[in-house]
């Protein structure tokens, strides 16, 4: 059943933004897998994207959830732990499927507008990871009612932040080292409002070399390993300043919650056995996904869609950026505190669930 025949009087807006979020979902530069969210607010209702949904899949299936909008800000007032998942605030007559609102749903609650779109736009991504982003964006959005908010944990902390640091007037935010929000007062605003931020945020892409196929056979010949399906994840690893950049750590949250900390660097001459038994030595895992430098990227088998989706953002962003720019990653302690998230290991299972 689809949302358009769940909800006999759905509005204009609703359907509106079912179209866009199908639009933006299917753009890569955009929205990575399950990655995003949008929702609109009708009648004291939130209707918001459900976790680990795919906003590319809008038209095809169920995805948005409805979330009683007064309740949840009072809980978020009283700094109230039930609207961290707010499960609590979902009439069940209005979603009979039982999904579970995305982790954003404080985020999009605190803003007062109609319609909010939270994208992870590879353009903004590439300016929101740098330690100067915020000094190098001002002559670039603060006129269109920009705001930057430092990282903090998607969830009621990022929420807390950005409805104390919004004005009236702010008609988008920058989050460092997470993505880009922006506003409107109908979806064919918010729709237009994102399209000129993009443009405005429009970084070059570096080319990279393609990449070494019969030498990504052979190294991955009889593993648990397969060669990387986009060129973009590929391009992580042919392109050596991207390498360098991927190097220094964990950019955002969606790389901890689909690929795990950092990337896994092949040494050079080092097969794909002595790569996994170093990583084990290291306490690592076996690595989702392993750049081999010069030649391109291995994912490791059974990984959900979602994984192939993200490696692909994380050469998107890499290209953008250049070895001579102040790179901040996140801190141990903030990608620890990804890592041991009860909702994001909720959408991990999802993602898995979804293969």
């Amino acid at each position: 059943m689809t949302m358009m025949s769940r909800i006999s009087s759905q509005s204009r807006e609703l359907s509106a933004l079912i179209d866009l979020s199908s639009r933006i979902g299917s753009n890569p530069l955009l929205i990575q897998g399950p990655g995003g969210n949008t929702s609109v607010k009708e009648d004291g209702v939130l209707w918001i994207k459900a976790s680990g949904t795919w906003l590319s899949q809008a038209r095809e299936r169920p995805i948005m959830v409805p979330v009683r909008l007064e309740p949840l800000l009072q809980a978020i007032t009283r700094n109230d732990p039930s609207c961290e998942s707010a499960v609590d605030f979902v009439p069940p007559h209005l979603n009979p499927g039982g999904l579970r609102p995305s982790i954003e749903t404080t985020l999009h609650a605190v803003l007062p507008h109609k319609v909010v779109l939270h994208v992870h736009c590879v353009e903004t991504i590439a300016w929101a990871v740098l330690a100067d982003g915020e000094q190098r964006l001002q002559e670039r959005l603060w006129d269109m009612g920009g705001i930057y908010v430092p990282y903090a944990r998607p969830g009621l902390p990022l929420a807390q932040l950005i409805r104390d640091r919004a004005v009236p007037g702010t008609n988008l935010v920058v989050m460092a080292n997470h993505g880009l929000i922006v506003v409107g007062d109908s979806v064919a605003d918010a729709a237009g409002r994102l399209e000129d931020v993009v443009a405005r945020l429009r970084r070059p892409a570096r080319p990279a070399p393609e990449r070494d196929m019969p030498a990504l056979l052979r190294l991955c010949d009889g593993s648990d390993y397969r060669l990387a399906g986009l060129a973009s994840a590929h391009a992580s690893a042919t392109d050596l300043e991207s390498l360098e950049i991927a190097a220094k750590g964990t950019l955002y949250p969606d790389h901890i919650v689909f690929l795990g900390t950092g990337v896994f660097v092949l040494a050079g001459g080092e097969s794909l056995a002595d790569g996994l038994r170093r990583a084990a030595g290291e306490g690592r895992k076996p690595p989702p996904l392993i750049l081999v430098p010069g030649k391109g990227a291995l994912i490791r088998k059974g990984l959900p869609p979602a994984a192939e989706a993200v490696a692909g953002c994380l050469g998107d962003v890499l290209a953008r950026l250049n070895r001579d720019e102040p790179i901040r990653p996140l801190t141990d302690a903030q990608v620890g505190e990804i890592a041991n998230w009860d909702a994001e290991k909720y959408r991990q299972s999802l993602a898995r669930r979804a293969d």
